[in-house]
């Protein structure tokens, strides 16, 4: 595996299931090469799910492109000495475990920069390395839990909502490909902490700035609406749903040109942003009484064609089926011996360096090939 703006750099991954996988995944896509170190029963995603592509798993095949994968018993004074000597040799290590296990695996930047001073150790933990809730175990619901995004999420009056995906793996992988990589351009060695939760909380952003400084506690807002611009948020049509984002008053006024609506133009009630937000119900009850008349595809079509932000409700199979995933080729087809295996693509599109696409590894497929090169044996 070579190329990419990150060939050359070698990233050492101790990582199972998703928010460390997918940060060496993106980290591999853009050229380092990224060696997954797995115990010997392998990753758990390997097995997450019961859909296989001969022998890749689709869940872990989803997050494990673009690296190679050496078996390690870290809990063995053996598997311990063969990980320090591979330290040696590469420029970032990735660790997606609990505080207390990392250390016991000696695998902090203090443990591990007598063997590579310009190691770069990123820990991705539920609750940071430090703290009241450092060792408690985390997943991306329980901290989706914590931070308050369930209670923001659903219709006012429904139980609380978890987001559609894993938001936070996702985003905390990606915070942590940041953060490492930060440190790596810096040239010095060092630890690199990002939790779930730390994460989760700076995505609150605008929200939690309205708490912090005047007290508002955000609240649901129903039909997945905008707790500030009006109208911005999900109508129904004739035939299915509609998603309308009116955000700021140049928007109004092409809105109220294309439907009809010169009188609500300038109509103090409607004119500005604020005006449309302190009377939300009058805005929204005339949009829906509109909107409903006509179908989908003709709302978008008359919508979109004057400039106007608006889009259908897809599910996820017509989102991938779509001509705009294949026009941004976002739908990657990976051969293998056993067949085709499709995945998502990497968003990064940079024009010198067209993406690449490796076949997730095998359990221990690159273990001998690592392991026996001079440089991962040269201190034993």
């Amino acid at each position: 595996m070579s190329g990419g703006p990150l060939a050359g750099i070698r990233i050492i991954e101790v990582a199972h299931v998703l928010a460390g996988p997918f940060c060496g995944m993106i980290l591999g896509d853009l050229g380092a090469d990224v060696i997954k170190v797995e115990p010997p029963g392998g990753d758990m995603a390997r097995n997450i799910t019961k859909q296989f592509t001969g022998p890749y798993n689709d869940y872990f095949a989803s997050l494990n492109r673009n690296k190679r994968s050496i078996v390690l018993d870290l809990n063995t004074p053996a598997g311990q000495a063969e990980f320090a000597c591979l330290a040696k040799t590469a420029s970032g290590l990735v660790t997606n475990l609990r505080p207390a296990t990392i250390r016991r695996f000696g695998l902090t930047y203090d443990d591990l920069k007598v063997h590579n001073e310009k190691l770069v150790c990123l820990a991705l933990t539920g609750f940071g390395l430090d703290g009241p809730y450092a060792d408690k175990p985390a997943y991306d619901y329980i901290v989706q839990a914590l931070t308050g995004v369930m209670a923001l999420t659903g219709d006012p009056g429904t139980p609380p909502t978890k987001a559609g995906y894993s938001a936070v793996d996702n985003s905390t992988g990606m915070m942590g490909a940041i953060g490492l990589l930060s440190k790596i351009i810096e040239g010095k060695g060092g630890q690199v902490d990002v939790s779930l939760f730390d994460t989760m909380l700076a995505q609150l952003n605008y929200l939690a700035s309205g708490y912090l400084n005047h007290g508002i506690v955000p609240q649901r807002t129903a039909h997945s609406a905008h707790p500030y611009m009006v109208p911005a948020q999900v109508f129904e049509t004739a035939d299915g749903f509609l998603m309308l984002f009116v955000s700021i008053d140049k928007f109004w006024r092409k809105f109220c040109e294309v439907v009809g609506w010169p009188e609500r133009i300038d109509d103090p009630d409607f004119a500005t942003m604020n005006a449309r937000s302190e009377n939300r119900a009058a805005v929204i009850s005339n949009v829906c009484a509109l909107l409903c008349t006509e179908t989908t595809a003709h709302w978008v079509e008359r919508l979109g064609r004057e400039g106007l932000v608006v889009s259908g409700v897809e599910t996820l199979d017509r989102a991938l089926d779509g001509d705009m995933a294949a026009a941004r080729e976002m739908i990657v087809v990976i051969p293998t011996p056993d067949g085709a295996l499709r995945v998502v693509g990497n968003p990064i599109k940079m024009g010198d360096h067209p993406p690449r696409y490796g076949v997730p590894p095998l359990l221990g497929e690159h273990t001998h090939e690592i392991l026996s090169t001079p440089t991962a044996t040269a201190a034993k």
